[in-house]
């Protein structure tokens, strides 16, 4: 059988064909509109030559390259052998303060300077401790600017996980980085080496005119970026009644920011600690999220949470995450409050907390975000006296039992809410036994008693502090 002749078929590639008409088109790039509101983005290859600058900044600022530097020195010219063991200490002091955040490492040439901003473009840096303090006054304060001025770009870089709320409460667009304990056995400096490329990025692309922290103590990471933009605007969002004792945040840290932003609390706070940073110093009244025309009624609530509209609801939350065992202080109320056979018990349950194993007939959970949209449909209310929770019970005037957390590293929540009690509004148990709980809330469920509190909480009104805040903001950049 003869063997069959196989035809050889050639097919042209487009790139053998010379066809000049044709044309490519990269779905990556930037539209003519989203190139007007955000500018002409870096290319790949700036963004590498500043990665390369900020990686040059690192290792001059090592402890391997100094101590190295200075022991090269000394044997290139032997007559500084005599001063060597005085440097090598002077550096090591100076390593020291610097990982301690005392004292910022030293600046080269290599840092990235990029004077293009935005004028209608903030950054904010709310981060999360074991509640929604820190994000919550920053949304609070984004929020008012952006209903003051709708242009206005709020971008929100955050260790807060719960992003979903930033889509609910403005559409705002986020960038997200785990707290470096999320991570598995992951170092300060690569969690900080990750925070401060990552803020160089969004920095790049949005070129924003402000950036404003919220959080207790400023990230290595953060303050080396932050240092890299002069024409940036530096914000920080300090709260809170201190408890005495507290050590300072290191003077370095703050001296990098332009402004201090101080809430007031109930109690009168001392400013006089402030004089010797250079930001100058602006305050507020104290920040609240929600205002009175968004809070829920009580028929709508009552049917959200599944509550007869005739009973005694009594709200209870004790605290976020696992910050302290608090799980017998809630048997106890529980226990105390289940005694009353109208009364119906909502538990508040953090969204970035544990799962409350309680179960009961008369007991609801909810796991929402901000709770205090139902305070109007609640008696009273049993909580810690954080400062969101009780500036919210306060405004929105909720009879409150206070259990003020001891335990906290800096907050003073006794003296705040010590305040509310001596004029009246509220009540204040600082040791929580069995009796003195069942006393406390035998107290409250009289309803002459509540209506004398909510009278009282009258007196503690004032206008919200993330309105004035916003409206100062807009009035700077307006003035720029």
């Amino acid at each position: 059988m003869e063997e069959e002749k196989r035809r050889r078929i050639v097919r042209k590639s487009s790139r053998h064909q010379g066809n000049d008409d044709s044309s490519k088109t990269i779905k990556s790039e930037i539209t003519k509109f989203n190139r007007k509101i955000y500018g002409s983005v870096p290319k790949k290859s700036t963004l590498v030559v500043e990665r390369l600058k900020r990686d040059l900044r690192r290792t001059r600022n090592s402890a391997s390259y100094r101590i190295g530097n200075v022991i090269v020195n000394s044997i290139i010219k032997p007559w500084k052998l005599i001063l060597l063991p005085f440097k090598i200490i002077h550096i090591s002091w100076a390593l020291a303060n610097e990982r301690l955040g005392i004292k910022n490492p030293p600046k080269h040439n290599s840092i990235v300077e990029n004077k293009m901003v935005n004028k209608n473009t903030i950054v904010v840096f709310p981060t999360n401790g074991v509640g929604f303090g820190h994000f919550t006054r920053i949304l609070a304060i984004a929020k008012r600017i952006k209903k003051i001025d709708p242009n206005m770009e709020i971008i929100f870089f955050t260790t807060m996980p719960t992003l979903h709320i930033l889509k609910e409460q403005g559409k705002f667009v986020a960038y997200h980085i785990p707290g470096r304990k999320k991570f598995e056995n992951m170092d300060a400096r690569t969690w900080n080496t990750l925070t401060e490329e990552f803020m160089e990025n969004i920095f790049a692309i949005h070129k924003p005119n402000y950036f404003i922290y919220d959080g207790a103590f400023p990230y290595r990471g953060m303050l080396n970026s932050i240092s890299n933009h002069e024409e940036i605007t530096k914000f920080w969002l300090r709260r809170g009644t201190l408890k005495k004792g507290v050590s300072k945040t290191p003077t370095e840290g703050i001296n990098l920011f332009d402004y201090i932003i101080r809430p007031k609390d109930s109690v009168q706070l001392d400013f006089s600690s402030e004089e010797e940073y250079n930001p100058d110093l602006i305050t507020c009244n104290p920040i609240l999220l929600l205002e009175k025309d968004e809070m829920m009624n009580r028929e709508d609530a009552c049917v959200r949470l599944g509550v007869p509209e005739d009973a005694v609801i009594v709200y209870v939350q004790l605290g976020a995450g696992t910050i302290n065992d608090i799980d017998s202080e809630i048997g106890m109320t529980l226990e105390a409050l289940k005694r009353y056979k109208d009364i119906y018990v909502v538990l508040g349950e953090s969204m970035i907390g544990d799962r409350l194993k309680v179960t009961g007939e008369r007991i609801r959970i909810i796991r929402d975000y901000p709770n205090s949209r139902f305070f109007d449909a609640f008696d009273f209310a049993i909580m810690a006296a954080g400062y969101n929770s009780f500036h919210e019970a306060v405004q929105f005037s909720l009879p409150t039992i206070f259990y003020p957390n001891m335990d906290t590293g800096q907050d003073d929540q006794l003296a705040r809410a010590k305040a509310a009690e001596d004029v009246g509004a509220m009540l204040v148990l600082r040791k929580r036994t069995e009796n003195n709980i069942a006393d406390a809330i035998e107290m409250l469920y009289d309803i002459d008693v509540r209506t004398s509190m909510k009278e009282k909480c009258t007196i503690l009104h004032t206008e919200n502090g993330a309105d004035q805040i916003a409206k100062y903001l807009i009035k700077m950049i307006t003035d720029s």
